[in-house]
This record gives C-alpha cells, sequence and structure tokens, in this order.
C-alpha cells in the first residue's frame, strides 16, 4: 500500500529498482471516498492522517496514534545560520543522504511512522468505502460498493498513470532551443519599440524593466490617486535602482557600482483603466494593458522628430498633398489613444503599450512553454518529458504538472509553433484520439435536454452548431454551401470540397464553446457578465450586423443563466 504511489515508484525506479506489488494508493482513495477536501485539510498524507474523521475506521491502539504522519520539516529542519553564527529566520533541511547517516534513529523513526500512517489510512479508508454503495445511472450495482469500484477501475487506472509518467514525451530538443532563439531576439525588439516611445517623456526610460510593476506604474499613471485610499498618490517622479548593466562609473568614483539610479517621470497624461490592484493602485497586468492598447499590432515605426528623409526626385515623390490620407479604424485603438493631445500621440501611445503586450505574451510563451520543455531535471537520461498526471480535479479530469503538458498554448497563440515540438520516436507515429464533446453529451443525457439531444441526433459538431446559432453570417454561410458543418470522408477522399465550419469559423466556435462549457460548469453570474460586456463594448465601437448578432445571442443566454440559477 502506498501513499502517492507516482512520486514513491518514480524515486525508487531511479535508483535502479522496478517496483512491483501495487495494492493501492491511498491518495486516490481518499480522493474517491471525499472529492472535496482541496479546502478542509487537502490530500497530504500529513493532513489525512491528522484528521479524526477520516481515520476514524482505523484500528488505533493509543489515542497518541492519531498524529499520523509528521512532515519531515517538522522534525529535520534548522534554521539557518548567519555570518555571526547567530540562527536566521529561514529553516533548511540537509540532504537524504545526510540525514540517513547524521540523524539514522529519527530518520528510521520517521521512515516506520511513514508506512505505518499510511497502512493505518488504508484500513480506514477502505471502510468508509466499503459502507459506500456503487451507484450506475443513479441505481446501486447490486453487492458492489466504491471500494470495488476502486479496485476495478481506480487501482488499475492510477498504475497506468505511472506507467504513463515512466513512458514520457518525446521533445525536439533542437527546435526547441532555436524557437527560444527567437522569441528571445522578438521579446527584445518589442522592448525596444516600447523604450524608444517612453524616452519622448521620460529619457531614463531607455534603461528601465519594462518587466518591473512598479516602474512601469510609475511611467504609465505617476500622479494618480489611491482608489482605496485618497491620502496616498503616487508621485510623479521616482528613483528606482537597476543593475548596472552598462558598467557606468559614477563622477568622482574609480570602478562602476552593482547597482546604478534611475529618475522615472510620469507620462504626464491620465490614463484611464477600469482595473486596480488588491490595494488600489492601477494594475499593469496584461489584460489591464491591453485594455489601454485596443486590439491594434504592436509594429509601428517611432521616427525621430529630427530625422530627415531624402527626397532628391520630386517626381517620384507625389507632395503630401497628393497622398491619399489613410483612413484609421479609431475602434480599434484602446482607452490611451484617447489621453493624449493629439491623434498622433494617441495612436503612437497605444503601438507602444501594444509592444509592451507582446512582450508580456513572448515572456509567458518562454516561461510557461519553451524552457520548462526543455528542464533537465524533467527530462531524464532517455530526453524524454516527464510530468506528473494526478486525479485530482472536480470534473474528474487528469491534470498535469510538472510541467503541465495538457497547457499548451492555443493554436491562434502559438505563433512559435510550440506543438511541433512533440515528436514520436523514429519509425513511430503520434496518434490524436479525442471523445467528440463527451461532457456535453452526459450533460444532454442527464438533463433530458431536448434541444442539445436533437442537435446530437442530427449530427456535426456541437460548437459548431451554437455557432451557426449565434452568427447569421455563418448560418448564411452554411446555406450558401460556403462552409460545411460536418463531413464524412468517403474512400478516396483526403479532404472536403469546402472548409469545415470550425475551421473557417474557428474564432466564433471558440466563443460558442467557452460558453457552453461555462454554463455547463456553472461559471458565476459575474463570470458571464464579463463576456457579455465585451460582446456589448465591441457592437458599440463597431457596429456591425454581426457584432449585434453576438451581443444579443448572448445577452439572451445570460438571461436563461440567469432564469435557470432564480
Amino acid at each position: 500500500v502506498w501513499h502517492n504511489y507516482s512520486f514513491d515508484c518514480h524515486v525508487i525506479e531511479n535508483y535502479g529498482f522496478k517496483v512491483s506489488g501495487f495494492h493501492a494508493d491511498t491518495m486516490h482513495m481518499a480522493r474517491l471516498w471525499d472529492s472535496s477536501r482541496h479546502l478542509d485539510g487537502g490530500y497530504s498524507l500529513e493532513g489525512l492522517t491528522g484528521d479524526r474523521r477520516v481515520m476514524s475506521r482505523a484500528q488505533l491502539n493509543h489515542e497518541k496514534d492519531l498524529i499520523g504522519k509528521v512532515s519531515m520539516k517538522t522534525i529535520f529542519s534548522k534554521k539557518k545560520l548567519k555570518k555571526d553564527g547567530s540562527e536566521g529566520k529561514t529553516s533548511i533541511i540537509a540532504p537524504v543522504e545526510e540525514l540517513q547517516r547524521d540523524e539514522r534513529i529519527p530518520w528510521i523513526c520517521y521512515s516506520a511512522l511513514d508506512a505505518s500512517s499510511t497502512l493505518k489510512l488504508y484500513e480506514s479508508l477502505k471502510s468508509h468505502l466499503s459502507d459506500m454503495p456503487w451507484k450506475f445511472d443513479g441505481v446501486p450495482v447490486y453487492g458492489k460498493t466504491m471500494y470495488d469500484f476502486y479496485n476495478e477501475y481506480w487501482r488499475p487506472f492510477g498504475e497506468l498513470l505511472v506507467m504513463m509518467e515512466s513512458e514520457g514525451m518525446l521533445v525536439d530538443r533542437a527546435y526547441l532551443e532555436s524557437i527560444e532563439k527567437v522569441a528571445k531576439e522578438e521579446q527584445e525588439v518589442a522592448v525596444n519599440r516600447f523604450r524608444k516611445w517612453a524616452t519622448r517623456y521620460c529619457p531614463d526610460a531607455q534603461y528601465m524593466n519594462v518587466g518591473s510593476d512598479s516602474q512601469l506604474r510609475q511611467l504609465l499613471f505617476g500622479g494618480i490617486v489611491n482608489r482605496k485610499d485618497s491620502n496616498q498618490t503616487l508621485p510623479t517622479e521616482r528613483i528606482f535602482k537597476i543593475p548596472n548593466v552598462n558598467n557606468v562609473i559614477e563622477e568622482g568614483k574609480k570602478a562602476p557600482k552593482r547597482f546604478c539610479d534611475i529618475k522615472l517621470t510620469s507620462l504626464g497624461y491620465n490614463l484611464e483603466t477600469e482595473m486596480y490592484t488588491a490595494t488600489g493602485w492601477p494594475s499593469v497586468s496584461g489584460h489591464a494593458l491591453k485594455a489601454l492598447a485596443g486590439s491594434i499590432s504592436a509594429d509601428y515605426d517611432f521616427f525621430d522628430e529630427d530625422c530627415n528623409l531624402d527626397l532628391d526626385d520630386e517626381d517620384e515623390n507625389p507632395s503630401q498633398s497628393e497622398v491619399a490620407p489613410v483612413k484609421i479604424d479609431k475602434s480599434a485603438y484602446g482607452t490611451a489613444y484617447a489621453a493624449f493631445p493629439t491623434e498622433e500621440e494617441g495612436r503612437e501611445a497605444c503601438h507602444a503599450i501594444a509592444a509592451l503586450c507582446q512582450v508580456c505574451s513572448i515572456n509567458s510563451l518562454i516561461s510557461n512553454f519553451i524552457l520548462p520543455l526543455q528542464g533537465h531535471n524533467i527530462s531524464g537520461k532517455d530526453l524524454r518529458v516527464h510530468c506528473s498526471l494526478n486525479i485530482n480535479t472536480e470534473t474528474g479530469r487528469l491534470s498535469a504538472r510538472r510541467p503541465n503538458l495538457q497547457n499548451q498554448p492555443a493554436l491562434e497563440k502559438d505563433r512559435y509553433k510550440i506543438r511541433q515540438a512533440f515528436i514520436a520516436a523514429p519509425k513511430n507515429s503520434l496518434i490524436v484520439a479525442d471523445y467528440g464533446q463527451l461532457e456535453l453529451r452526459i450533460l444532454a443525457h442527464l438533463a433530458d435536454c431536448k434541444s442539445m439531444l436533437e442537435a446530437f441526433e442530427a449530427g456535426g459538431d456541437f460548437h459548431s452548431r451554437t455557432a451557426m446559432n449565434m452568427y447569421p453570417h455563418i448560418r448564411e454561410a452554411l446555406e450558401k454551401k460556403e462552409v460545411l458543418l460536418e463531413w464524412h470522408p468517403q474512400p478516396g477522399e483526403d479532404k472536403p470540397p469546402v472548409p469545415l465550419l470550425k475551421d473557417a469559423f474557428a474564432s466564433e466556435r471558440r466563443k460558442a464553446k467557452m460558453l457552453n462549457f461555462s454554463i455547463a460548469y456553472e461559471k458565476t453570474p459575474v463570470g458571464h457578465g464579463k463576456i457579455y460586456l465585451k460582446a456589448a463594448k465591441n457592437y458599440l465601437e463597431k457596429k456591425t450586423n454581426e457584432t449585434y448578432a453576438e451581443f444579443l445571442c448572448l445577452l439572451q443566454v445570460l438571461f436563461n443563466f440567469q432564469m435557470m440559477h432564480l
């Protein structure tokens, strides 16, 4: 019997021992018995064995047996010593090899308590699960309990997960290294775009750290009053210490210091924002910056005012009066556009902040995806990525961590084609299989929803059908047979005669999918409200038939959702 079989199994096998004899995992058993412990003690061995309700069925010899598992930190941690020999605030734990040798008796006791706590936890959970009826379609299965369910399904599944973790996923390291280089180069270009614009208003902005919230807030919102405390105001200028990467030597000094000072002053214009931190200051998160920039590109040339263009041949360069004016869609610009005295300055501000958004986006791709897939601590000797798979979500799905292989960037946001890094070994192929809207089919069955059942019986992609009902232009495209709702290939057919709806209108289908699942998993009215406010704002700015139809449809769904809650 194990607690978190996956972890122990991998540790032992990393030392060259093959593990066999998997009878039960008490962490999975506890999850099956009570799936709501995330906010009530959790599923650690320490948390479970210290809970009277959980351990109520165990054969305890003494009351003190309820103490259960005690953490390594509690037993073996020591305060880190300062240079003067006194104890500091930080606690440290010596490497396991040292503890086994230098703390031999406490280590043996700790290990024995670990094993005995796991066995007693198993006895109690087995009893709890044996008293729970196994229900199928709401009807108890004759002669079966949830302990039988665990043995028939979860125990073999738990062993399968460990096998999957051990097998790992092969990634193309050379490809990841190449896109990392490209990503960092593009990030540097975006950083320089923003700094070039910012230096017009604050000369020292050329040295600022664009990843620092405090420096960004000072530049964009200096002088603003705190939303929660009107007695607090962000200063219009502030001194920041930054690493002296250019080795600047101060006047009167012989050598450069590690850090130097820069003075950041505010832009001098009131940038409106609706997003604030918990402490009352304007937020500079990715979403807040996106609202300031709008839905425009970061690509914009910020020419110096004294830049001279060489116009030698007057015939080849028409006069300004002959050049056709460029029509600019002002609705694409964010709230920063209106904060500046001229339209040109407003446009430049939005494009500069869009470059800042690009920096955040690229940084997210690098730190969350590109680098974790190259981490040597998770790669092992076989150059395959080994993540941890867990049965611990409220919806019953698996979760993955270290790294999260399930959380790869969406196709439209995958600017570096990170998904292409996952490859098959030589002479092998990757096979992708997926259930077609499995959860929504189950929902339709349990709720006996006629419209959903009819949609599934009619066939086709359910999210595509939702999108078709949301957007008139999609329905029109279907009626004109410009797209197909579904396609069943016949022998010899490689691709459909016209694009599928889910490919041609991927963005609209994604919004429909978001609505379907947000209702299925009880997204709050506040959460839905954000979606509808965005759609309403989109319509008011663009006022097209498509945005109007989207807004009306979302409004109807919101009404239905609120009625369902009432």
